[in-house]
């Protein structure tokens, strides 16, 4: 009998995860007719009443399992702790808050049997808001700019997948994940398939924007030196600029006599220089000190409880 994985990242999602279990069960029920289904939740560290109530789902349900964090470790660590507790043929990635609708599912299912190895939601007549939907298109934008890698970019978590691909997502334990990215990174072949996407069933986002620069960050400096690039180039044009400059000052005292004056200007010129070069030398020090933490090959996570 083939088995159908659900990887579910939870944090402080006590509205939601209820009618999301009762969602799921009934989209097994009416399209995976044959399919043994696995529901993996992960705790990351929530400080609501989320914990109770998946013990309370594992107590009834043998189908569930449940994976509670020593701590909150992010969204995509949460999730790769699901994927390397699944047993399933097939995994389907979904967030808790019900904007993945679980009835889509069968959708991407059947699009994976078209010869895919992963498909991923397409989402239409999307439900966030003016901002989040402008901040996700730049992120992308900008991410695709960055990456010089031919990996496949999205911003969507919900997707199904292969137990190959699985499998070979497992390999990579970088610590700053972008899920997203090691799924593309490890290739095979990928789809988009149009879904409905759903509205928060209780509660608010816990993606604040600070956090999504964050990710947008993570994502740019884990799967691309292109950065490193533009700053080069950036000094260069800088270097350019300086020398045509003082070319044209001194030709303009040994031509026309004409004196060096404007400290405003050179206080405001050393004021922006002085700001890309701070700029510059954070870049550089992100990526020196993404090395430092991968050095210390630290766990991705501690569990302080598995329900299995």
């Amino acid at each position: 009998m083939p088995k159908l994985s659900c990887v579910i990242p939870v944090y402080n999602e006590q509205g939601n995860i209820l009618e999301l279990y009762r969602r799921l069960k009934d989209a097994m029920a009416n399209d995976f007719l044959g399919f043994e289904g696995e529901y993996i939740f992960i705790d990351d560290g929530s400080a609501d009443g989320s914990m109770e109530i998946m013990k309370e789902l594992y107590k009834a349900d043998r189908s569930v399992k449940l994976i509670e964090f020593s701590r909150n470790f992010g969204h995509h660590v949460a999730i790769t702790a699901g994927l390397d507790h699944t047993t399933g043929d097939y995994v389907v990635m979904l967030d808790s808050d019900l904007q993945d609708k679980p009835e889509e599912i069968i959708k991407l299912f059947r699009k994976l049997q078209e010869g895919y190895d992963v498909v991923y939601g397409d989402r239409i007549r999307k439900q966030f808001s003016f901002m989040k939907r402008v901040s996700a298109s730049v992120f992308l934008s900008v991410l695709r700019y960055l990456v010089n890698e031919p990996i496949v970019m999205n911003s969507s978590i919900f997707r199904i997948m292969t137990r190959q691909v699985v499998e070979s997502t497992r390999l990579l334990r970088e610590r700053n994940r972008y899920v997203i990215g090691v799924i593309g990174w490890v290739g095979f072949k990928h789809a988009a398939q149009p879904v409905e996407h759903g509205s928060r069933f209780s509660g608010h986002t816990k993606y604040r924007f600070s956090q999504q620069l964050i990710l947008a960050l993570n994502a740019a400096l884990s799967y691309s030196t292109t950065a490193l690039t533009l700053i080069m180039r950036i000094g260069l044009v800088f270097v350019a600029l300086a020398s045509l400059l003082g070319i044209w000052i001194a030709y303009a005292k040994i031509v026309y006599g004409t004196p060096v004056i404007g400290w405003t200007s050179l206080v405001l010129a050393v004021l922006v220089v002085g700001g890309i070069q701070i700029i510059i030398l954070g870049m550089i020090g992100a990526y020196v000190g993404r090395n430092y933490m991968e050095d210390k090959n630290r766990p991705l996570y501690i569990i302080r409880h598995l329900y299995d």
